[in-house]
């Protein structure tokens, strides 16, 4: 999947949605979401070279990914 054009700090490199950021918002890094919880090695993998360092991503987009064979109801148990 290509992600869409970034066009601000404020939206996230992954889906385009505002990230929530809060130090693309001007408040301290203590203080954003992304320090209370973890965020999906494969998330971080994700984001585009050229966004890396640069723009965050938003709270759904680093949660983690269910694996394919979950989602796959003819899956073996």
């Amino acid at each position: 999947m290509t992600p869409p054009p970034i066009s601000t700090v404020s939206q996230c490199a992954l889906c385009g949605q505002a990230n929530q950021c809060a130090m693309a918002a001007g408040q301290p890094p203590e203080t954003c979401w992304c320090m209370a919880t973890t965020v999906a090695p494969e998330a971080l993998a994700e984001i585009p070279a050229a966004a890396r360092g640069k723009v965050c991503i938003c709270p759904l987009c680093a949660r983690p990914r269910p694996a394919l064979d979950a989602l796959d109801p003819a899956a073996p148990i």
